[in-house]
């Protein structure tokens, strides 16, 4: 049998699951504008998005101007950190990798409480660019350290320099924090990983990066896959490593440093997210990215709802839904399933 007609029959086999994934993101985003901690009848909201016009009542400003364009931004930052994710896990060939373990959240982190403390900037509009500035000092710094040797920058080389900058960018901003009761106050909410209160300035302000990353991010497929059979492989078939694992960490960059900058240090939707992709789809990245880029923002939408359903009138910030949900089914995964192969 050709491959050309294996190809075929296998995007016959899933492109309908990527229909599917995209019927059900649009009835959780439907679930996220319409349910929330404040109580607001479905007609109303219908009405609210029927006109597209906000009528001064408290229905219409919630809907349009809280639960749009936080349910929006939820569905870019959700699709940007798995295909981040994806991608890392496919140039680090490391499963565990992430935005965090490579340090990138951490970066991100520490340039925004630089702004914050020394230059005495505020906002996240301003985020937005020390957080890009700081993911991609983050991945420099990563791919540099890794470099170094003989061998270059392998997969467990790249693993322990992301941990070792992590950690180093960690303590420096719970250092600063710590001792600085404005930055404290100031980034409390932002660290622990939120969609609350990012209106639509936020979400203009980093759309056009997420939206170029994950545009960009679809033509790593058939790059991901050469390297998944090993660096010697690739540079067999004509395949030119370096330069492509540092356009992929400039796209990561793009992906995580964007959807930081929005929301906070959000955690287990990258790590997770490409292991449930591959159980659906196989080891193709051609499938895993796109299958990534659809089932995280289900994911991180889906536990924004339970935040606001299950503590209203209050709220529970996402991160913290994703670290009490994320770390048992990652154990789970773990546990009764083989962690699949980046």
């Amino acid at each position: 049998m050709s491959v050309s007609v294996q190809t075929s029959r296998r995007a016959t086999a899933l492109g309908p699951g990527l229909v599917v994934l995209g019927a059900v993101l649009a009835v959780v985003a439907f679930l996220s504008i319409t349910m929330g901690s404040r109580s607001i009848g479905l007609g109303e909201v219908l009405r609210a998005l029927g006109s597209l016009d906000d009528d001064g009542s408290i229905g219409s400003t919630v809907t349009l101007e809280m639960r749009v364009p936080r349910t929006l931004l939820g569905i870019l930052v959700g699709a940007a950190l798995g295909v981040a994710g994806a991608i890392l896990q496919g140039v680090t060939r490391n499963p565990l990798a992430d935005a965090g373990i490579m340090g990138i959240n951490s970066g991100a982190a520490a340039f925004v409480v630089t702004a914050v403390t020394v230059l005495g900037l505020r906002g996240v509009e301003v985020y937005i660019w020390f957080a890009f500035a700081g993911a991609i000092a983050a991945l420099v710094l990563v791919y540099a350290i890794a470099s170094l040797g003989r061998e270059g920058a392998t997969p467990v080389k790249l693993a322990l320099a992301g941990a070792a900058i992590a950690a180093g960018f960690g303590s420096l901003t719970t250092g600063i924090v710590m001792t600085n009761v404005d930055a404290l106050n100031e980034l409390r909410f932002w660290q622990v990983g939120s969609l609350a209160g990012r209106y639509a300035p936020i979400l203009i302000g980093v759309a056009p990066f997420l939206i170029a990353g994950l545009i960009a991010s679809l033509a790593f497929g058939r790059s991901l896959n050469g390297l998944a059979l090993g660096e010697d492989v690739a540079r067999g078939l004509g395949q030119r490593v370096g330069l492509t694992r540092a356009a992929a960490f400039g796209v990561v960059a793009l992906l995580a440093g964007g959807a930081t900058a929005a929301c906070g240090p959000i955690i287990f939707v990258g790590l997770v997210v490409p292991h449930i992709a591959r159980f659906l789809c196989g080891p193709d990245y051609r499938w895993i990215l796109p299958y990534s880029m659809l089932l995280s923002p289900i994911v991180l939408l889906l536990a924004d709802v339970l935040g606001r359903v299950v503590t209203a009138p209050d709220e529970l910030q996402v991160g913290v839904v994703l670290g009490v949900v994320g770390a048992p089914v990652f154990v789970g995964i773990v546990r009764y399933g083989r962690l699949s192969e980046a």
